[in-house]
């Protein structure tokens, strides 16, 4: 899909993992996450867009260069949410040629390339506006919620609905959409679009509206184990630290 374009968030700036730089340059295995995801990814846009913070760009910038890997770095300038960071992307020289966006989050070391692969053939295949990689956990921080027929009605974030994890669907935080109704809804003042605890803007709210608009979502239950692994504290990444 030529008119897509990667989009990596990694405005995260490390204090909650107790780190003195983004938490998106851990070495994971020897390599900076955010290196693992640019080269996991680059078959699809080598030159992807990334959403840093004004503390963290020069660092982010020196290790990607190191590396030898083109970028666009673009910065929030206020921990806003990640709706308002994945708006920053308007910011980027690929937001004008992408009429497709691939968003992951910054902090997943251990995306698997078949998860990517799946995600971005579905939504090609099936004409989805919005698609999604989840599985069936224990305890959610996000919770896919479907209707009879099996089609995803929301995502929402447990702590933002004041409830504590569940077992349910969760979502990994890699995501296909369309453009221009994503971008369309993220602009708009709807309900759900900051957060009742923490007053950011979120960003997954907008799949209810998708819906309820009648765009066409998919969430696939196909994320693995090792999808699911995310950088929030040092202990998240277990024998892999």
């Amino acid at each position: 899909m030529s008119d897509l374009r990667v989009l990596i968030t990694a405005a995260g700036r490390g204090s909650r993992a107790g780190l003195p730089y983004p938490k998106t340059l851990y070495p994971v295995q020897g390599t900076p996450i955010l290196v693992r995801i640019h080269r996991l990814l680059a078959g699809l846009d080598p030159c992807p867009t990334v959403i840093v913070s004004p503390t963290g760009r020069a660092e982010i910038a020196a290790c990607l260069a190191g590396h030898g890997l083109a970028t666009d770095l673009v910065e929030q300038a206020e921990p806003r949410g990640m709706g308002d960071a994945v708006l920053k992307f308007e910011d980027s020289p690929a937001f004008a040629d992408a009429a497709h966006v691939l968003l992951v989050w910054g902090d997943i070391p251990f995306i698997q390339p078949q998860t990517v692969a799946a995600v971005v053939a579905a939504h090609r295949q099936a004409g989805n506006d919005f698609t999604l990689a989840s599985r069936r956990v224990a305890s959610a921080y996000t919770i896919v919620t479907r209707n009879e027929a099996g089609g995803v009605v929301r995502v929402a974030e447990t702590r933002e609905a004041g409830a504590p994890p569940q077992a349910g669907e969760r979502d990994i935080g890699l995501f296909v959409f369309r453009k221009q109704p994503v971008f369309d809804l993220l602009r708009e003042n709807l309900p759900g679009k900051f957060g009742r605890n923490t007053g950011e803007h979120g960003f997954l709210y907008v799949i209810e509206h998708l819906v309820a608009r009648g765009f066409q979502v998919e969430a696939l239950p196909i994320a693995t184990e090792l999808d699911l692994i995310s950088l929030n504290t040092l202990n998240d990444l277990g024998e892999f630290r």
